[in-house]
């Protein structure tokens, strides 16, 4: 009964904190309703370039070329400046998404703020092998930005993030970050030759491609960010990037205590081509450096070498997208050779509902031979959460995994999921994984290579412009390797809230 009752107090604690914002987003509209009416005035004295003359009667038709901005994925890639143009459509609270500088319109400041809340439940975690026990709690994000653009060239972007777990059995550091300093960056951007450049310096996010191993982060509740020196040109259908940065290693005792991991690096230099056949081609390097890392079969200083090629396109009602990576270097004494695999491929049927059938293949090495000196379980890097499900069952090491789905849009505002996943190990010399590298105990050179396999069903639903709810569930049916040690089937469901302003 007292476990009862804390967990309800923790839950009195969201609901408290979410109301909390929710009042405080309602006041600040409230405080700033009468800036809808403050472009009203402007348009007596600004020309509207979408407007036109009807022809023969002198009527003005106002046809407004200009649209409102969308709640992005990145914030810092927004341009509010949209607002300046009078026909734009003003909308609550728009007095404090551009607020523009009398003496330079090239000079102006956006706030924003995203809010996350997601209640999860988990019957099986670590398909409940030790301590591991049945799980239901709520884990919120809050975000809030500030965005300022000085004379074209110049952006300060500043972003904080509060994260926290209500009644999660064990806390992590992707679970829990009090208030702390998400992003904090300048940029600049000009022109060089033909082309353009940016320079970024600061706290930032990155991600590439479809995030299979650099990523945001965005599935659990702390995103990943980076402390980087980021350098791009674009030319043409070419984009070179450079980067070196300092992992940040997120910490929960108090409100800004995140500091640069000291013990891991990445860097590495980027291409992207455009129009190369019928898709886009990419590719990068990059040395990953930790100084304490731990595998199954290594300890030490690992020093890894990635090497990445993607191929991603459209035609007709055809997609694909497939990625490869190479990894080599060192742990420890321990020489590195391992590799993974990526590939999605699609096809709009010209049906209702648009349905689109897709198959995924994926496949990442393992250590095929303890103590021979060399380590071949692959590394998933900075890998996304929701690359196969939310549930976390399913990681990118020592992995074979085959997933037909179906996709369906009954609407506009709903999209729905269904998908079968099949699992392997590529090898029964190492153990089997879930994400963020953690392997099954009792799993390593045991068993077959038959993992299991999950069912999952999503629908995501647009509830209004900046509102999205969506609902997961997740079914794994165990193979016989994990049940020989000591893992059952487990089941997950979430139910999600997003909302972006």
């Amino acid at each position: 009964m007292a476990s009862i009752g804390r967990r309800r107090r923790r839950f009195e604690k969201a609901a408290g904190a979410t109301a909390f914002v929710g009042l405080l987003l309602t006041a600040t509209e409230a405080a700033q309703a009468d800036t809808a009416s403050q472009p009203a005035a402007a348009a007596n004295h600004a020309v509207d370039a979408g407007a036109s003359t009807s022809a023969g009667t002198g009527t003005s038709t106002s046809v407004c070329a200009a649209k409102r901005p969308v709640v992005l994925f990145n914030r810092w890639q927004e341009d509010w400046s949209v607002l300046a143009n009078p026909c734009v459509a003003r909308e609550p609270l728009d007095g404090l998404k551009y607020i523009a500088r009398s003496d330079d319109a090239a000079s102006w400041l956006s706030l924003g703020a995203n809010l996350r809340e997601r209640v999860e439940t988990n019957n099986a975690p670590l398909f409940g092998i030790g301590s591991a026990q049945s799980d239901t709690y709520l884990i919120q994000r809050v975000e809030v930005h500030a965005d300022a653009r000085l004379a074209k060239h110049w952006q300060f972007f500043v972003q904080l993030q509060d994260a926290r777990a209500f009644g999660k059995n064990q806390v992590t550091p992707v679970d829990k970050n009090p208030l702390d300093l998400e992003q904090a960056f300048v940029t600049y951007t000009g022109t060089l030759g033909s082309g353009t450049f940016k320079f970024r310096v600061g706290r930032q996010q990155m991600a590439f491609d479809l995030q299979r191993f650099i990523s945001v982060r965005d599935g659990p509740n702390v995103r990943q960010a980076y402390d980087a020196i980021w350098a791009d040109y674009e030319y043409q259908k070419w984009r070179f990037i450079a980067y070196a940065t300092q992992p940040v290693q997120n910490r929960d005792e108090t409100a800004f205590d995140d500091v640069s991991n000291r013990d891991l690096t990445f860097s590495g230099v980027r291409f992207e081509r455009q129009s190369v056949g019928p898709g886009d081609l990419s590719g990068y390097w990059s040395r990953y450096n930790r100084s304490n890392a731990r595998f199954l079969d290594a300890n030490g200083v690992e020093r890894r070498d990635v090497w990445d090629m993607r191929y991603s396109g459209t035609r007709d009602r055809f997609d694909w997208d497939v990625e490869g990576m190479l990894q080599t270097g060192t742990v420890g004494g321990n020489t590195i050779l391992a590799w993974a695999m990526g590939s999605i491929a699609g096809y709009k049927l010209d049906l209702p509902w648009s349905p689109r059938v897709a198959l995924q293949i994926d496949a990442a090495s393992g250590d095929r031979h303890p103590h021979d000196g060399r380590v071949e379980t692959f590394n998933a890097l900075f890998s996304n959460g929701y690359y196969f499900t939310l549930a976390g069952y399913t990681g990118y090491s020592n992995l074979i995994h085959i997933k037909p789905s179906i996709a369906l849009k009954p609407s506009a505002n709903l999209a729905l999921l269904g998908a079968l996943g099949l699992q392997w190990r590529e090898t029964t010399g190492d153990a089997v994984y879930q994400q963020a590298n953690r392997p099954v105990p009792g799993t390593a050179g045991k068993g077959s290579r038959w993992t299991g396999m999950y069912v999952q069903l999503r629908a995501d639903w647009t509830i209004a412009a900046n509102l999205i709810g969506a609902i997961e569930a997740v079914h794994f049916q165990v193979g016989d390797s994990i049940r020989q040690a000591g893992g059952r089937n487990a089941d997950y469901a979430g139910v999600e809230l997003k909302y972006g302003w």
